[in-house]
Protein backbone atom coordinates (compact mmCIF):
# COMPACT_ATOMS: atom_id res chain seq x y z
CA UNK A 1 0.00 0.00 0.00
CA UNK A 2 1.53 3.50 -0.60
CA UNK A 3 2.19 5.30 1.58
CA UNK A 4 0.97 8.89 2.90
CA UNK A 5 3.89 10.70 1.13
CA UNK A 6 3.43 8.72 -2.37
CA UNK A 7 -0.30 9.14 -2.04
CA UNK A 8 0.04 12.91 -1.87
CA UNK A 9 2.73 12.96 -4.46
CA UNK A 10 0.48 11.07 -6.65
CA UNK A 11 -2.23 13.73 -6.80
CA UNK A 12 0.06 16.21 -7.14
CA UNK A 13 1.03 14.97 -10.37
CA UNK A 14 -2.29 14.28 -11.54
CA UNK A 15 -3.03 18.32 -10.71
CA UNK A 16 -0.21 19.86 -12.39
CA UNK A 17 -0.79 17.04 -15.66
CA UNK A 18 -4.64 18.72 -15.73
CA UNK A 19 -4.60 21.82 -17.63
CA UNK A 20 -6.84 24.30 -15.50
CA UNK A 21 -10.34 25.58 -17.02
CA UNK A 22 -14.14 25.96 -16.45
CA UNK A 23 -14.75 22.25 -17.16
CA UNK A 24 -11.76 20.48 -15.07
CA UNK A 25 -12.17 22.79 -12.18
CA UNK A 26 -14.48 20.28 -10.04
CA UNK A 27 -12.08 17.92 -10.51
CA UNK A 28 -8.97 19.62 -9.65
CA UNK A 29 -11.06 20.97 -6.42
CA UNK A 30 -11.80 17.06 -5.90
CA UNK A 31 -8.09 16.77 -5.93
CA UNK A 32 -6.90 19.22 -3.59
CA UNK A 33 -9.72 17.88 -1.01
CA UNK A 34 -8.20 14.39 -1.09
CA UNK A 35 -4.72 16.18 -0.56
CA UNK A 36 -5.90 18.45 2.35
CA UNK A 37 -7.35 15.07 3.83
CA UNK A 38 -4.48 13.17 3.27
CA UNK A 39 -1.78 16.23 4.81
CA UNK A 40 -4.32 16.32 7.68
CA UNK A 41 -4.07 12.47 8.37
CA UNK A 42 0.26 13.18 7.81
CA UNK A 43 0.06 15.84 10.58
CA UNK A 44 -1.65 13.37 13.30
CA UNK A 45 0.45 10.74 13.24
CA UNK A 46 3.46 13.47 12.82
CA UNK A 47 1.82 14.44 16.03
CA UNK A 48 0.95 11.38 17.82
CA UNK A 49 4.64 10.38 17.34
CA UNK A 50 5.90 14.16 18.70
CA UNK A 51 7.89 14.57 15.43
CA UNK A 52 6.10 17.68 15.46
CA UNK A 53 8.17 20.16 17.82
CA UNK A 54 8.21 24.18 18.33
CA UNK A 55 10.58 26.67 20.23
CA UNK A 56 8.67 26.70 24.01
CA UNK A 57 8.26 30.57 24.34
CA UNK A 58 6.02 31.47 27.45
CA UNK A 59 3.23 34.09 26.23
CA UNK A 60 4.20 37.56 28.13
CA UNK A 61 2.48 40.71 27.79
CA UNK A 62 -0.76 42.32 25.47
CA UNK A 63 0.16 40.70 22.28
CA UNK A 64 2.87 39.01 20.57
CA UNK A 65 4.49 39.93 17.38
CA UNK A 66 6.84 37.04 15.59
CA UNK A 67 9.74 38.40 13.06
CA UNK A 68 9.80 36.80 9.96
CA UNK A 69 12.60 36.74 7.53
CA UNK A 70 15.88 35.45 5.79
CA UNK A 71 18.72 34.90 7.93
CA UNK A 72 21.01 37.52 8.18
CA UNK A 73 18.57 40.36 7.43
CA UNK A 74 18.78 42.61 11.07
CA UNK A 75 15.99 40.44 12.48
CA UNK A 76 18.28 40.38 15.76
CA UNK A 77 19.19 44.11 15.76
CA UNK A 78 15.86 45.07 15.26
CA UNK A 79 14.71 43.10 18.40
CA UNK A 80 17.16 45.39 20.41
CA UNK A 81 15.95 48.28 19.26
CA UNK A 82 12.59 47.65 19.78
CA UNK A 83 12.82 45.78 23.34
CA UNK A 84 16.45 46.39 24.77
CA UNK A 85 16.71 42.39 24.39
CA UNK A 86 20.11 41.11 23.83
CA UNK A 87 20.22 38.84 20.99
CA UNK A 88 23.60 37.54 19.71
CA UNK A 89 23.65 39.90 15.68
CA UNK A 90 26.76 39.14 12.99
CA UNK A 91 27.34 39.18 9.43
CA UNK A 92 26.46 36.00 8.99
CA UNK A 93 23.73 33.83 8.31
CA UNK A 94 21.68 31.74 10.87
CA UNK A 95 22.98 33.93 13.84
CA UNK A 96 19.80 33.22 15.62
CA UNK A 97 19.55 29.32 16.27
CA UNK A 98 16.72 29.87 19.20
CA UNK A 99 13.52 32.00 19.70
CA UNK A 100 15.01 35.46 21.75
CA UNK A 101 12.17 36.94 23.33
CA UNK A 102 12.17 40.46 24.05
CA UNK A 103 9.14 42.98 25.32
CA UNK A 104 8.40 46.34 23.83
CA UNK A 105 6.32 48.60 26.51
CA UNK A 106 4.46 51.26 24.20
CA UNK A 107 1.43 53.10 25.37
CA UNK A 108 0.83 51.29 28.54
CA UNK A 109 0.99 47.75 26.00
CA UNK A 110 3.54 45.44 26.93
CA UNK A 111 4.28 43.43 23.41
CA UNK A 112 6.18 40.66 23.21
CA UNK A 113 8.85 40.31 19.73
CA UNK A 114 9.84 36.90 19.10
CA UNK A 115 13.35 37.10 17.36
CA UNK A 116 13.31 33.68 15.00
CA UNK A 117 16.12 31.87 13.17
CA UNK A 118 15.80 32.51 9.57
CA UNK A 119 13.07 31.03 7.33
CA UNK A 120 14.39 29.50 3.88
CA UNK A 121 12.95 27.52 0.69
CA UNK A 122 11.84 24.05 2.07
CA UNK A 123 11.25 25.84 6.15
CA UNK A 124 7.05 24.29 6.27
CA UNK A 125 8.77 20.90 4.87
CA UNK A 126 11.23 21.01 8.44
CA UNK A 127 14.15 22.39 6.38
CA UNK A 128 16.78 24.43 8.94
CA UNK A 129 14.01 23.80 11.74
CA UNK A 130 11.40 25.36 9.40
CA UNK A 131 8.88 23.42 11.16
CA UNK A 132 9.70 24.51 14.82
CA UNK A 133 10.31 28.19 13.62
CA UNK A 134 6.81 28.16 11.99
CA UNK A 135 5.21 26.62 14.70
CA UNK A 136 6.04 29.76 17.19
CA UNK A 137 4.82 31.86 14.37
CA UNK A 138 1.39 30.09 14.34
CA UNK A 139 0.94 31.57 17.77
CA UNK A 140 1.35 35.19 17.31
CA UNK A 141 -0.80 38.11 17.32
CA UNK A 142 1.35 39.87 14.14
CA UNK A 143 4.00 38.91 11.50
CA UNK A 144 6.28 41.35 11.09
CA UNK A 145 8.20 40.41 7.90
CA UNK A 146 12.09 42.23 7.95
CA UNK A 147 12.87 42.82 4.36
CA UNK A 148 16.06 43.68 3.26
CA UNK A 149 16.13 46.90 1.10
CA UNK A 150 18.98 45.27 -1.18
CA UNK A 151 16.57 41.90 -1.30
CA UNK A 152 13.22 42.46 -0.78
CA UNK A 153 11.44 39.90 -2.21
CA UNK A 154 9.43 37.73 0.58
CA UNK A 155 7.47 35.09 -2.45
CA UNK A 156 9.36 32.38 -0.76
CA UNK A 157 8.39 33.70 2.81
CA UNK A 158 4.79 34.23 1.59
CA UNK A 159 4.94 30.31 0.19
CA UNK A 160 6.37 28.27 3.23
CA UNK A 161 3.68 30.60 5.91
CA UNK A 162 0.86 29.35 3.02
CA UNK A 163 2.29 25.92 2.50
CA UNK A 164 2.46 25.78 7.03
CA UNK A 165 -1.33 26.79 6.91
CA UNK A 166 -0.42 30.39 7.92
CA UNK A 167 -2.95 32.66 6.13
CA UNK A 168 -1.66 36.48 6.26
CA UNK A 169 -3.94 39.54 6.38
CA UNK A 170 -6.97 37.08 5.80
CA UNK A 171 -10.04 36.97 7.63
CA UNK A 172 -11.36 32.83 7.70
CA UNK A 173 -14.44 32.80 5.45
CA UNK A 174 -17.74 32.24 7.19
CA UNK A 175 -18.74 28.55 6.02
CA UNK A 176 -20.02 26.09 8.80
CA UNK A 177 -19.97 22.45 8.36
CA UNK A 178 -22.41 20.46 10.27
CA UNK A 179 -22.68 16.85 9.82
CA UNK A 180 -25.44 14.36 10.13
CA UNK A 181 -26.43 10.66 9.99
CA UNK A 182 -28.85 11.25 6.21
CA UNK A 183 -29.22 13.35 3.72
CA UNK A 184 -25.95 13.40 1.58
CA UNK A 185 -24.04 16.66 1.08
CA UNK A 186 -26.51 20.23 1.40
CA UNK A 187 -25.18 23.01 0.30
CA UNK A 188 -26.55 26.00 1.32
CA UNK A 189 -25.32 29.68 0.33
CA UNK A 190 -26.77 33.15 1.93
CA UNK A 191 -25.02 34.71 -0.48
CA UNK A 192 -24.93 34.25 -4.48
CA UNK A 193 -21.25 32.13 -5.31
CA UNK A 194 -19.19 33.39 -8.33
CA UNK A 195 -15.68 31.85 -7.60
CA UNK A 196 -17.09 28.34 -6.86
CA UNK A 197 -20.45 26.71 -7.86
CA UNK A 198 -22.74 24.80 -5.17
CA UNK A 199 -21.56 21.18 -6.91
CA UNK A 200 -17.76 21.64 -6.79
CA UNK A 201 -18.59 22.86 -3.09
CA UNK A 202 -20.32 19.61 -2.51
CA UNK A 203 -17.83 17.39 -4.20
CA UNK A 204 -14.85 18.59 -2.37
CA UNK A 205 -16.48 18.30 0.95
CA UNK A 206 -17.53 14.68 -0.22
CA UNK A 207 -13.67 14.02 -1.65
CA UNK A 208 -12.17 15.27 2.13
CA UNK A 209 -14.46 12.35 3.76
CA UNK A 210 -18.07 13.51 4.66
CA UNK A 211 -20.95 11.43 4.05
CA UNK A 212 -23.82 13.73 4.95
CA UNK A 213 -23.34 17.07 6.16
CA UNK A 214 -25.30 20.32 5.66
CA UNK A 215 -22.45 23.11 4.80
CA UNK A 216 -23.75 26.92 5.64
CA UNK A 217 -21.34 29.25 3.08
CA UNK A 218 -21.91 32.82 4.13
CA UNK A 219 -19.18 34.45 2.21
CA UNK A 220 -17.89 34.30 -1.94
CA UNK A 221 -15.59 31.83 -1.46
CA UNK A 222 -13.07 30.14 -3.84
CA UNK A 223 -11.81 26.92 -3.80
CA UNK A 224 -8.55 27.91 -1.76
CA UNK A 225 -11.00 28.91 1.00
CA UNK A 226 -13.08 26.10 1.13
CA UNK A 227 -9.97 24.19 1.40
CA UNK A 228 -8.93 25.81 4.45
CA UNK A 229 -12.37 25.47 6.48
CA UNK A 230 -12.49 21.79 5.38
CA UNK A 231 -8.84 21.38 7.04
CA UNK A 232 -9.74 23.53 9.77
CA UNK A 233 -6.15 23.97 11.03
CA UNK A 234 -5.26 27.27 9.36
CA UNK A 235 -4.60 30.46 11.52
CA UNK A 236 -5.11 34.28 10.54
CA UNK A 237 -2.73 36.66 11.10
CA UNK A 238 -2.18 40.01 10.03
CA UNK A 239 1.02 40.96 8.80
CA UNK A 240 3.02 44.02 8.28
CA UNK A 241 6.57 44.85 6.95
CA UNK A 242 10.02 46.72 8.04
CA UNK A 243 11.48 47.46 4.68
CA UNK A 244 15.44 47.30 6.77
CA UNK A 245 18.54 48.97 6.00
CA UNK A 246 17.07 52.23 4.55
CA UNK A 247 19.87 54.50 5.51
CA UNK A 248 22.04 52.56 3.00
CA UNK A 249 19.73 53.32 0.08
CA UNK A 250 18.87 56.94 -1.38
CA UNK A 251 15.58 57.75 -1.39
CA UNK A 252 14.71 58.06 -4.97
CA UNK A 253 15.49 53.85 -4.96
CA UNK A 254 12.93 53.10 -2.50
CA UNK A 255 9.85 52.84 -5.07
CA UNK A 256 11.66 50.11 -6.93
CA UNK A 257 11.99 48.19 -3.73
CA UNK A 258 8.14 48.65 -2.52
CA UNK A 259 7.45 46.97 -6.03
CA UNK A 260 9.06 43.71 -5.54
CA UNK A 261 6.99 43.84 -2.08
CA UNK A 262 3.71 42.18 -1.23
CA UNK A 263 0.76 44.84 -0.65
CA UNK A 264 1.16 45.35 3.62
CA UNK A 265 1.69 48.47 5.29
CA UNK A 266 5.14 48.82 4.91
CA UNK A 267 7.63 50.31 7.28
CA UNK A 268 11.23 51.89 6.28
CA UNK A 269 13.53 51.69 9.06
CA UNK A 270 17.33 51.29 10.00
CA UNK A 271 17.93 48.68 12.79
CA UNK A 272 21.20 49.50 13.03
CA UNK A 273 20.74 54.08 13.45
CA UNK A 274 17.17 53.34 15.29
CA UNK A 275 15.71 55.01 12.08
CA UNK A 276 11.82 54.62 11.84
CA UNK A 277 11.95 52.84 15.45
CA UNK A 278 9.04 54.82 16.37
CA UNK A 279 7.28 54.73 13.45
CA UNK A 280 7.47 50.97 13.22
CA UNK A 281 6.30 50.95 16.94
CA UNK A 282 3.19 52.51 16.22
CA UNK A 283 2.04 50.28 13.38
CA UNK A 284 2.35 47.62 15.11
CA UNK A 285 0.15 48.97 17.51
CA UNK A 286 -2.31 49.97 15.66
CA UNK A 287 -2.00 46.84 13.80
CA UNK A 288 -2.75 44.40 16.81
CA UNK A 289 -5.56 46.56 17.62
CA UNK A 290 -5.56 47.38 21.01
CA UNK A 291 -7.84 49.70 23.01
CA UNK A 292 -7.35 51.60 26.33
CA UNK A 293 -10.14 50.65 28.97
CA UNK A 294 -10.24 52.63 32.50
CA UNK A 295 -11.11 50.92 35.09
CA UNK A 296 -13.63 52.80 37.93
CA UNK A 297 -13.69 51.24 41.14
CA UNK A 298 -17.24 51.08 42.91
CA UNK A 299 -17.58 54.33 44.09
CA UNK A 300 -14.44 56.09 43.46
CA UNK A 301 -13.04 57.88 40.73
CA UNK A 302 -11.69 56.10 37.24
CA UNK A 303 -8.00 56.01 36.79
CA UNK A 304 -7.22 57.64 33.70
CA UNK A 305 -3.75 57.67 34.06
CA UNK A 306 -2.85 54.07 33.74
CA UNK A 307 -5.38 52.47 31.16
CA UNK A 308 -5.87 48.49 31.20
CA UNK A 309 -5.10 47.64 27.40
CA UNK A 310 -6.91 45.05 25.59
CA UNK A 311 -7.98 44.39 22.31
CA UNK A 312 -9.71 45.26 19.83
CA UNK A 313 -13.75 43.72 20.05
CA UNK A 314 -12.48 42.30 23.63
CA UNK A 315 -15.46 41.69 25.53
CA UNK A 316 -16.75 42.78 29.29
CA UNK A 317 -15.24 39.33 30.20
CA UNK A 318 -12.22 39.42 28.42
CA UNK A 319 -11.55 42.48 31.09
CA UNK A 320 -12.50 40.14 33.09
CA UNK A 321 -9.78 38.11 32.46
CA UNK A 322 -7.08 40.90 32.20
CA UNK A 323 -7.89 42.03 35.86
CA UNK A 324 -7.75 38.77 37.45
CA UNK A 325 -8.63 35.08 36.74
CA UNK A 326 -11.65 35.09 40.00
CA UNK A 327 -13.42 37.41 38.15
CA UNK A 328 -15.41 36.00 35.51
CA UNK A 329 -16.50 32.97 37.39
CA UNK A 330 -17.75 35.55 40.16
CA UNK A 331 -19.42 38.37 37.82
CA UNK A 332 -22.53 39.71 38.65
CA UNK A 333 -22.31 42.74 36.21
CA UNK A 334 -20.57 45.82 34.91
CA UNK A 335 -21.16 49.40 34.27
CA UNK A 336 -19.80 51.28 31.21
CA UNK A 337 -19.21 54.85 30.46
CA UNK A 338 -18.49 55.93 26.96
CA UNK A 339 -19.02 54.95 23.41
CA UNK A 340 -19.51 51.71 23.60
CA UNK A 341 -22.64 52.70 25.91
CA UNK A 342 -26.10 53.30 25.12
CA UNK A 343 -25.96 55.85 27.73
CA UNK A 344 -23.27 56.93 30.71
CA UNK A 345 -23.47 54.27 33.11
CA UNK A 346 -25.44 51.61 31.38
CA UNK A 347 -25.20 48.01 33.39
CA UNK A 348 -23.61 45.65 30.52
CA UNK A 349 -23.23 41.99 30.97
CA UNK A 350 -20.19 39.71 30.37
CA UNK A 351 -20.82 39.59 26.56
CA UNK A 352 -20.57 43.21 25.94
CA UNK A 353 -18.38 44.58 23.93
CA UNK A 354 -16.30 47.73 24.77
CA UNK A 355 -14.72 50.39 22.85
CA UNK A 356 -11.23 52.21 23.39
CA UNK A 357 -11.28 54.78 26.09
CA UNK A 358 -14.19 53.45 27.66
CA UNK A 359 -14.74 53.27 31.44
CA UNK A 360 -15.52 50.35 33.52
CA UNK A 361 -16.94 49.26 36.92
CA UNK A 362 -16.76 45.46 37.19
CA UNK A 363 -19.12 44.10 39.88
CA UNK A 364 -17.98 40.57 41.06
CA UNK A 365 -19.70 38.40 43.87
CA UNK A 366 -17.40 38.55 47.27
Amino acid sequence: MATIDEQIKELEDEISNTKYNKATQGHIGKLKAKIARLQGEQEKRRSAKGTTKGFHVKKAGNATVALVGFPSVGKSTLLNQLTGAKSATAAYHFTTLDVIPGVLEYKHAKIQILDMPGLIKGASKGKGRGREVIAAARSADVILFVADVFNPDLSVLNNELWAAAIRINQKAPDVVITSSDHGGINIKPTVKLTKIDEQIAADMVAAYGHINATVVIRDDIDVEQLLDVLAGNRVYIDAIIAVNKIDLVSPDKLGAVYEKLPDLKKVPVSAVTGYGIEELKEALFETIGMIRIFLKPQGQDADMDVPLIVKHDSSIGDVCDNIHRTFRPNFRYAMVWGSSAKFPGQTVGIDHVVRDGDVVTIIVRR
